[in-house]
């Protein structure tokens, strides 16, 4: 098969499997969500009045604290701790945000961590798109279905198991609430059209967070630091910081980084409500730690990706003039398909980029100072190996290595 026919080939494979991941969407489940869009339009029916503008912005905020420094500093992370009462408040107002229950919502961002922006993650636009991973996944069964097993140390409290079992029980009482309170305005501007803000500033770490910002530490996936989205979710912006170091508290790693959900903690901590507030080590801050091997390897392969290997290829076929030949190292190959992959990697091979290369092309993707990762040798001398043998499928027609 030619280097074309196997691009189509792969693109088409790519393609079609883009396309079951979309397929498997419930548009049924979807009808109360857009109904709670289409509700959020009555404020023109019921007006603006100070108390129901005044209801509408606190609830923003506090929910959204609620989500930031329970639900996922404390329930998914367990970044500090907290008596067992307080958690189960943290639980409860969580859920007044209407985004199901507290250990569903654990599992499923734990479980977007393992595998994030890969083809398992639950939403991760490089491989979904970005409206699938800002709000199409959460109506797809294969995408939101939690695994439990994966909050155990959460499930074992009866009444986490309640308030998950009874997700928008605490979102009821709210609604009625702010009913009482403020009458209509009350609820359609204080509760719906909040909740509905609450669920976009939310649903934006999972997309926007994902492609739009800077790329400060080296990290196995596309998460970003964005400023403007920190200010909008009380700190959860600083993403690529928080991927970087998951179990810190603080996510705003520098004094200039806006944290408010953990300036709110950190008030918190002092009268002994919350406690063992985690912090980065400085090694972390300073991008002075060795990366993980997952982290090394999934990075490696995003280098390899970014050359165009067909065209290097070919460059390489009109180029050679090395022994052994292309012939020699394909009856190779067809023996032992290392021996030759060995062979190819002590090679001068033209137009393949060297080491160095990788690493000055992999340092401009960094911001300032960080470029200057212990790890970047190890990920640019993998890079290279990758490269390698993805050529090694074309130049002499080995089989194409797995991942590839």
């Amino acid at each position: 098969m030619s280097s074309e026919a196997q691009a189509t080939a792969h693109a088409d494979a790519h393609h079609h499997h883009h396309d079951e991941e979309h397929n498997d969407i419930v548009y049924p489940a979807a009808i109360p969500f857009v109904l709670v869009h289409v509700a959020a339009l009555g404020v023109f029916w019921t007006g603006f009045t100070v108390t129901s503008v005044i209801l509408c912005i606190s609830l923003y905020v506090i929910r959204m604290w609620a989500l930031t420094a329970g639900f996922h500093r404390y329930f998914s992370h367990r970044s500090y701790k907290t008596s067992r009462a307080f958690q189960f408040f943290l639980a409860f107002l969580g859920q007044t945000s209407a985004q199901r229950g507290v250990l569903w919502w654990s599992a499923i961002h734990r479980h977007h961590h393992r595998h994030s922006d890969t083809h398992l993650d639950v939403h991760s636009p490089k491989h979904t798109g970005f409206w699938f991973s800002h709000v199409g996944w959460i109506f797809s069964p294969q995408k939101n279905e939690a695994d439990y097993d994966t909050v155990k140390d959460l499930s074992k409290y009866p009444e986490l198991r309640f308030l998950d079992r009874h997700a928008y029980f605490p979102a009821v009482m709210l609604g009625i609430a702010c009913y009482l309170i403020a009458g209509w305005s009350g609820l359609f501007v204080g509760f719906i059209l909040s909740t509905v803000i609450l669920y976009h500033g939310v649903f934006s770490i999972n997309s926007l967070a994902h492609v739009v910002g800077k790329k400060r530490y080296v990290t196995a996936d596309d998460s970003r630091n964005n400023w403007w989205l920190a200010i909008i979710t009380l700190g959860e912006g600083w993403h690529n910081n928080h991927h970087h170091y998951q179990s810190s508290t603080r996510q705003g790693f520098f004094w200039w980084e806006i944290d408010i959900s953990y300036y709110v903690l950190k008030v918190m901590s002092w009268f002994g409500l919350v406690w063992d507030l985690r912090e980065p080590p400085k090694e972390v801050v300073l991008g002075e730690q060795r990366l993980g091997r997952k982290v090394i390897e999934k990075m490696a392969e995003d280098v390899a990706e970014s050359y165009p290997l067909d065209s290097i290829a070919a460059r390489v076929r009109e180029a050679w003039n090395h022994k052994p030949s292309l012939d020699e190292l394909r009856q190779r190959a067809t023996k032992r398909k290392d021996e030759a992959v060995a062979q190819l990697m002590e090679l001068d091979l033209p137009h393949v980029p060297s080491i160095d290369e990788i690493k000055r092309d992999l340092q401009v993707r960094l911001e300032d100072h960080y470029r200057n990762s212990p790890s970047l040798d190890d990920i640019a001398e993998r890079a290279r190996e990758i490269i390698v043998e993805r050529l090694s499928h074309g130049l002499l027609g080995t089989a194409e290595p797995q991942g590839a």
